[in-house]
């Protein structure tokens, strides 16, 4: 007859021999680099840059792309949603695609979103391009139609078609499209 304490022992080793493999597979998952390569249309400044790496998101880079995507009216900076960031990543995964995003905005200031919002009724007051959750982009050699059905299956926040000012609508709110 096995002790309480040998019981206890034997099922601490089983429990972390049937651990170690879902272990070893999270690490594999967590493993090497996210990338995106985007060109701003309003000011021409492109960048290509890793922004995750073994599960790290990278300060410099983080600070190099909010930069690139500040807000080109009034140069203010924010910091852009990681999230958002996964998203476009995930996107050109889908698309097997490597190209530059086309970013037509990224972060936008209160005075910029209000600006816009008088200038024109598609903009929305509380824009989640103010907070960093928010892109416009476009993808050359994927078709509009194409980027925004792959955009939609990921079922991941908002997406937006603009088929006239051929660009589509990016966010990490709450899962939606228009």
């Amino acid at each position: 007859m096995m002790s309480r304490r040998t019981f206890l022992q034997y099922a601490a080793v089983a429990g972390a021999t049937l651990a170690a493999p879902a272990a070893m597979a999270k690490a594999v998952v967590q493993s090497g680099e996210r990338r995106l390569s985007l060109y701003n249309i309003h000011t021409g400044e492109r960048l290509t840059t890793p922004y995750w790496a073994d599960g790290v998101y990278l300060e410099d880079e983080l600070t190099a792309i909010n930069r690139l995507l500040r807000d080109h009216r009034s140069g203010e900076v924010s910091s852009i949603d990681y999230k958002l960031l996964d998203r476009l990543h995930s996107l050109q995964q889908q698309l097997g695609h490597n190209g530059s995003f086309q970013v037509i905005s990224g972060y936008r200031s209160a005075a910029s979103n209000a600006k816009l919002q008088r200038a024109s009724n598609g903009v929305a007051k509380r824009s989640l391009h103010m907070q960093g959750r928010a892109i416009d982009i476009r993808l050359p050699g994927v078709e509009l139609k194409h980027l925004r059905q792959v955009a939609l299956s990921q079922r991941a926040g908002g997406v937006g078609y603009y088929q006239k000012s051929n660009f589509i609508h990016l966010d990490t709110g709450r899962t939606r499209f228009w």
